[in-house]
């Protein structure tokens, strides 16, 4: 807004002092704000990716690279041929990846980001191989009482298993918590096996 703001990055240079001279903006709100934008620094490399906002590369899809690449060097470098390894990568999104990060103007603000304190744990992918769940990819559906989606995805991938956004004949669970949509209906129809909450607390413990 009127011209403070041209990028994402761009956010990381206000200060409460510049957002006060925008219209309706207060002390408290432009605060608020700042302090919110601080708290943001501190991310995952899923989110990141996501946030990029590569032209279809959802929630799932990012989820997913980060599982496989484990960095966002080796994301940012990777070719369309070993893209399109990764598990839901088709061409043409693995073109779309590679088109974007050969784009001067996105690596710059990808740097900038960086050097502004955005941050992320990059995944360790020696751990690949010696979870208790290794090679199972598991789809979270609903919501669980015990904790968050988040919280969910990262135990999983702390036991080596795979989260995917999407139910297909590759999944090996779907974990439903209650409100389920559609994907419970999906895995029922391909006979994958479905957990409750109670179940999916005692494979993980």
């Amino acid at each position: 807004s009127q011209g403070i703001v041209t990028t994402v990055a761009d956010l990381y240079t206000l200060k409460a002092g510049d957002l006060m001279q925008l219209e309706r903006m207060g002390e408290k709100s432009a605060n608020n704000l700042i302090s919110a934008l601080d708290k943001s620094k501190h991310t995952t490399l899923p989110r990141f990716v996501y946030a990029l906002g590569i032209r279809e590369v959802g929630e799932a899809t990012a989820l997913t690279l980060a599982q496989y690449f484990g960095s966002l060097d080796k994301i940012r470098h990777a070719s369309q041929e070993s893209l399109q390894a990764v598990p839901d990568v088709g061409p043409v999104v693995a073109r779309h990846i590679v088109e974007f990060f050969s784009e001067k103007h996105n690596l710059e603000i990808i740097d900038r980001l960086v050097k502004y304190g955005i941050h992320w744990e990059d995944i360790p992918l020696e751990d690949r191989g010696s979870g208790e769940l290794t090679g199972k990819t598991f789809v979270l559906t609903g919501t669980l009482s015990s904790m968050t989606r988040d919280e969910a995805k990262d135990r999983l991938l702390a036991l080596g298993a795979r989260v995917s956004g999407s139910v297909s004949g590759k999944t090996d669970y779907v974990i439903a918590g209650t409100e389920t949509g559609s994907k419970l209906d999906k895995a029922e129809k391909l006979g994958v096996t479905v957990l409750d909450e109670q179940q999916f607390l005692e494979m993980i413990s």
